[in-house]
């Protein structure tokens, strides 16, 4: 008799399911999506903030390269260097040769100042 009492009590298996943290009225697809929502905003306003610490530390790398180039010490001014020693034989030749284009420099423009300096009719 007592395994009979004991059949009656056991009865159908019911599933066990978790209590939703919903309210009853609330839409769990609505809920979800204002979830990924909240979760994209977190995401974007972290990813700002990295960037403006990005911004500030390139600045302040180029400050600090900035100075550290003011303080060094200025190269010191080199002489100029001395001219090659040409013989007389090349100087002469690039005297001459120097010469020559004055002259034809000169020809062509003289031909220009010829002609505005003519007497006007």
């Amino acid at each position: 008799m007592l395994a009979l009492g004991l059949m009656a009590v056991a009865g159908p298996a019911v599933a066990q399911t978790a209590p939703s943290r919903l309210s009853p009225g609330l839409d769990p697809h609505r809920y979800q999506a204002d979830q990924h929502r909240y979760e994209m905003d977190r995401l974007r306003a972290r990813a700002d903030q990295r960037e403006a610490f990005a911004r500030q530390l390139q600045l302040e790398t180029r400050l600090n390269r900035l100075e550290i180039e003011a303080a060094r010490a200025p190269e010191p001014v080199q002489p100029p260097p001395y001219r090659a020693l040409r013989s007389p034989e090349e100087e002469r030749a690039l005297r001459e040769a120097a010469t020559e284009r004055r002259r034809a420099t000169t020809s062509g423009l003289t031909q220009i100042d010829d002609w505005l300096d003519r007497p006007r009719p």
